[in-house]
């Protein structure tokens, strides 16, 4: 049946009074400037988290090495070594948007210790 045999009651069920239609969430998702910008942050944070974790086997490497002709371990390189653990932690949580702020160079300083949790969204019942 196309349009124009529908039975003059048809209304598309999100359709105004005109009998448009409005446009489709999925359109309205596919046209948000918000979700093409996020997904270029996103391919731009995912290269430089690449790139941070070949810096980590770096560190790993030299840090064994130092532990193995010194006996003990360099605490520039365990300091940096985590930082750059909490740096991946915070682009994963990024990349599988679990959090709208982005990681450094973009929204914050290089890390040094792990980010405040944001706070869960709660429902509040009221059983009166």
């Amino acid at each position: 049946m196309t349009t124009s045999d529908q039975p003059i009651d048809h209304v598309p069920p999100n359709a105004d009074s005109t009998g448009k239609s409005e446009r489709s969430d999925l359109e309205k998702n596919v046209t948000a400037r918000s979700t093409w910008v996020r997904l270029i942050f996103m391919i731009v944070v995912a290269f430089l988290w690449g790139i941070s974790r070949v810096v980590t086997a770096a560190v790993v490497v030299i840090q064994f090495f130092y532990v193995l002709l010194s006996g003990d371990t360099n605490e520039q390189l365990k300091t940096f070594g985590h930082s750059l653990a909490i740096y991946s932690f915070e682009v994963t949580d990024y990349l599988t948007f679990n959090t709208e702020s982005k990681p450094f160079p973009f929204d914050g300083s290089w890390p040094t210790e792990l980010p405040q949790a944001e706070p869960a969204e709660s429902v509040s019942s009221d059983d009166d």
